[in-house]
């Protein structure tokens, strides 16, 4: 801070009272907040893949099998597409005219015991478990928190479907809108370049609990950049 310049006059009687310290600059961040985890904080933490899964995943019927399943002690994680899973609850565009491979179930539910709704809530579909790997083997469950990449976006989601036991990479309606991801159940979705990272033994309860999702993502994902 820079001080102001005295006169003799005003200079003598500053020595004589009592001295008063300068109030602190205000701190650009606030004390106990977190730097927010972004996707490059995130896509570092994976730069090696130990693989999980006893075999390769494929992104669609009939394409060839590429994708493994990583883990580390935190998580479990793989790239992928993202397909759109409307499944669920009857919405404005999750139906049978928006979908025709409409599904009024998902695996997991609501805690009214109704089930979810792709529509608004955030979710991640997890391969159906099988020999190539069982994803309650590695500590994951209806619920489990989910950090989705695309580009610069992270979408914060739960595990709340099971798919095909060979096929990997498919979110709800809402978590591809919130990577800025074309929604649309018939042509909406995006081929490649998506990151799945599930957190091993986290569960929001209530599952539809977005915001809860939210928080704890952030949480988990600042405990999983910093290694700990």
């Amino acid at each position: 801070m820079r001080l102001q310049t005295l006169t003799l006059a005003t200079a003598g009687a500053a020595l004589l009272a009592p001295t008063t310290l300068p109030a602190p600059a205000a701190s650009l961040t606030a004390p106990g907040a977190r730097h927010r985890i972004t996707a490059t904080d995130l896509r570092a933490r994976m730069r090696d893949c130990t693989e999980v899964s006893k075999g390769r995943y494929r992104t669609d019927a009939g394409t060839a099998a590429t994708v493994p399943v990583c883990g580390t002690d935190q998580a479990v994680f793989w790239e992928a597409d993202l397909d759109i899973d409307c499944d669920g609850q009857v919405t404005d565009h999750c139906n049978r005219t928006a979908d025709p491979a409409f599904s009024a179930a998902t695996a997991f539910q609501q805690s009214d015991g109704s089930h979810l709704k792709a529509e608004t809530l955030p979710y991640v579909v997890v391969p159906g478990p099988s020999s190539r790997w069982d994803y309650r083997k590695s500590g994951i469950e209806g619920g489990a928190v989910v950090a989705v990449i695309y580009k610069d976006r992270v979408q914060y989601a739960v595990v709340g479907d099971t798919g095909p036991s060979d096929i990997i990479g498919e979110a709800s309606y809402a978590t591809a809108k919130g990577l800025g991801v074309d929604p649309d159940a018939r042509v909406g979705g995006v081929p490649s370049g998506v990151t799945y990272i599930v957190f091993k033994d986290s569960v929001i309860k209530p599952i539809e609990d977005g915001d809860a999702a939210q928080a704890e993502g952030e949480r988990l994902a600042t405990l999983f950049t910093e290694g700990g």
